[in-house]
């Protein structure tokens, strides 16, 4: 029998290792070098109150992928805490789980995400609508209006993201909403980050798309549902009653169900090459150092760590520097367990006792280093132990392994967290009742520094048959949950069929057609 070695549980590993064992006769080893299964898909329990780490929403518009999920997790078929409360309607399936009954059961949640600035708040992406207008008064409207007519007429030459987004939004908005949370995510200004972040991270929003949105949505066919909706524009999602490590744990528990190895806290320390063909893998577990031979590896690690793991084989000097000098962003989130938030719901949208009814709140207050704020409850009522009396927040900060950030201790963080949400006004230090802090290296992989360079790196990783990137990380690609999975399933759809081309395994998330439609 041959054998599989999967570097990473996160995603893409676990979906690899799946397709594998439902497919092929290839008996798959997933190799995590953490106890967290996920990756950055994974949920923190913390004394019962659960974190999602990012925040994922379920959506996709490849179906192929929205029956994986669902063959993990059904669909709910009855109403969850929080719509029992507020007496809501939400589509239910026939037949479905009830989700106070049963654990194993996917949520139909609503999409609400919005800006903080100014102390106020604007929709997101930023809307075309009176609300906007009036909390950004008059003279920044008029400002808005002329800079988008400007760049309407005026193109700038996309050789960055702040070009990419002054296109689409012109320069007055983009210093408004874009520039500094931009900055606060990635660590250099958006003038010195590749357009292409944008072209796969927003797509074709635009100030163009938001219009047609509110033109058209009174007219879309019922059963269009969202499917030629652009993804940043979605008003539902799905979501797993525990959160998206509930599913990814499920995953896992799946593959050694089928046969599969799943070895927890066991790093890959390097990947021996002979004849261009990955032979074997070095991994450090709990019980000392192994060398598991392999007739196929997927790679899910960052590919800066790849490319220094490889042994036998030479890596020319070009190369080298490349993979070296790709750069990441490492990622801080704080969860904080409150009584009550001092912000209110001031939408139409109906809540529990009036709390705000965001997932995601992006702070773009230029005052605090915070960059995004979580609202569990939002996410799913059972994501808090005490959903009726408390409020479990988490509070996203992104630095680098090594600054000033992620060298603070866990009490400093926190007392620095809180001290930040009161100075914003989102929090009485006196309604705290708990925080504890949960630090991801490698979170995001960044488009500066050697990126550019990336198609050498590319180029020569292909040359090695049997090795297969993937995923996030393994691609150097910001891609979302779904498209992790896709790069895993097309991988395993060329070993299937005996190809060793990686050609479509990389176009995942670069295809225009993926974007705009919904593949049947």
């Amino acid at each position: 029998m041959k054998t599989a070695l999967i570097i990473g549980a996160g995603p893409a590993g676990l979906t690899a290792a799946t397709e594998l064992l439902q497919r092929t006769d290839i008996h798959p080893i997933v190799l995590e070098a953490t106890d967290q299964i996920g990756g950055i898909s994974q949920t923190v329990n913390y004394h019962g109150n659960r974190m999602d780490i990012g925040g994922h929403r379920f959506f996709s518009k490849n179906e192929r992928v929205t029956q994986w999920w669902q063959e993990l997790m059904p669909m709910q078929g009855a109403p969850a805490l929080d719509d029992i409360l507020l007496q809501k309607n939400k589509p239910l399936v026939q037949d479905g789980p009830d989700p106070e009954k049963t654990d194993r059961v996917m949520l139909n949640r609503e999409r609400v995400s919005r800006i903080f600035f100014l102390r106020k708040f604007f929709d997101y992406p930023i809307s075309v609508k009176w609300a906007t207008f009036a909390g950004l008064g008059l003279k920044n409207t008029f400002r808005a209006g002329f800079g988008y007519m400007k760049a309407v007429f005026h193109k700038l030459p996309e050789t960055s993201l702040e070009n990419f987004y002054i296109n689409r939004f012109g320069r007055p908005l983009y210093e408004m909403f874009f520039e500094d949370y931009t900055t606060k995510v990635w660590g250099v200004h958006p003038s010195q980050i590749g357009a292409s972040w944008g072209a796969q991270r927003v797509k074709g929003l635009s100030i163009f798309a938001l219009l047609k949105d509110v033109l058209t949505r009174p007219f879309r066919r019922a059963n269009d549902g969202q499917k030629n909706v652009e993804t940043s524009l979605i008003e539902q999602f799905v979501y797993p009653k525990y959160g998206p490590g509930q599913l990814w744990t499920l995953a896992a528990e799946r593959v050694k169900a089928l046969g599969g190895e799943v070895w927890m806290e066991s790093e890959v320390v390097g990947i021996n090459i002979k004849n261009n063909q990955v032979v074997s893998v070095d991994v450090q577990t709990p019980k000392g150092k192994q060398t598991i031979p392999c007739d196929y590896c997927f790679s899910s690690m960052p590919i800066r760590d790849l490319i220094a793991a490889f042994h036998g084989i030479t890596i020319p000097s070009n190369v080298a520097k490349t993979a070296d000098g790709l750069p990441y962003r490492d990622f801080i989130t704080v969860g904080v367990l409150v009584k009550k938030l001092r912000i209110t719901n001031g939408t139409t949208i109906r809540t529990w006792e009036e709390r705000v009814p965001d997932t995601w709140i992006y702070v773009q207050e230029r005052d605090v280093k915070v960059g995004r704020l979580q609202i569990f409850n939002n996410w799913s009522p059972y994501m808090v132990k005490n959903y009726k009396e408390n409020m479990f927040i988490g509070m996203e900060y992104f630095c680098n392994e090594g600054d000033e950030l992620w060298q603070m201790s866990q009490e400093d963080f926190i007392r620095m967290a809180i001290e930040e949400l009161a100075k914003i006004d989102v929090v009485d230090p006196a309604d705290v009742l708990d925080a504890t802090q949960v630090k991801i290296k490698k979170a995001y992989p960044a488009y500066f520094g050697t990126y550019d360079d990336l198609p050498t790196v590319r180029e020569f990783l292909d040359t090695i048959p049997n090795l297969w990137c993937i995923g996030r990380n393994g691609q150097h690609r910001y891609n979302n949950m779904d498209h992790s999975m896709l790069t895993a399933m097309e991988a395993v759809d060329n070993i299937a069929a005996g190809s060793t081309d990686k050609q479509n395994v990389w176009n995942v998330n670069t295809e225009t057609e993926y974007h705009e439609q919904k593949n049947k």
